[in-house]
């Protein structure tokens, strides 16, 4: 018979066993083969950049007031979901689930404006096929797009193991995951933010 596996109550929730503790080590492993990734992205965009054909150019189509809502609603998200763990690690599984309903609203808030914005480039001929240059931009945000997306699917499948098991190691493990996920998310479009739309506005 296999032996329980030693808690240390010492430790925040989520770092009480071993098992945990070397399966957030791996995550974070995971998190710098997607910080190659999306670096691969960006250099791409980067070399691209000019390179419009006959298409119109970021500076044309890119609009402040829409991004900044993006970025404000994604850097929320990112807030409430710090004060998710937050309350993880006080116990409080209401709190936590309460905040992680509300990262996952503003994670849908986000994908809507960012799916509007996309819809709108389409309709004044900015399309994959219309230069390298946007073929490279929608490469870049689609891919980020299709993480948040894969966040919010992963985040309510938590809150379901949540509801069903309460908060224990287990649980807690894969929440804080979920949380260090979702930061990256924040990070890499602060880099979205300032490399793409700021320096586009003013090509």
């Amino acid at each position: 018979m296999g032996h329980a596996e030693a808690i240390d109550p010492n430790k925040p929730l989520e770092l009480q066993t071993e098992k945990n503790r070397l399966n957030i080590l791996g995550f974070w492993i995971f998190l710098g083969a997607e910080v190659a990734l999306f670096g691969t992205l960006f250099a791409a965009y980067f070399v691209l950049t000019g390179r419009l054909a006959d298409g119109p150019g970021p500076a044309e189509l890119f609009e402040i007031k829409g991004v900044l809502i993006e970025t404000f609603i994604l850097l929320t998200s990112s807030f409430t979901c710090g004060l998710a763990i937050h309350e993880m690690r006080r116990g409080n599984k209401k709190g936590l689930m309460i905040w992680f309903i509300l990262t996952l609203l503003l994670g849908l808030g986000f994908l809507y404006f960012e799916i509007e914005e996309f819809i709108h480039y389409v309709h004044e001929g900015a399309t994959m096929q219309t230069s390298a240059y946007w073929t490279s931009f929608f490469t870049l945000l689609g891919t980020h797009g299709a993480h948040v997306s894969l966040g919010i699917g992963w985040m309510i499948m938590i809150l379901i193991q949540l509801a069903r098991h309460g908060l224990n190691t287990t649980t807690a493990r894969k929440a804080f995951i979920i949380s260090l996920y979702w930061h990256f998310l924040d990070v890499v479009w602060i880099f979205i933010f300032t490399g793409v739309y700021l320096t586009g506005m003013v090509m």
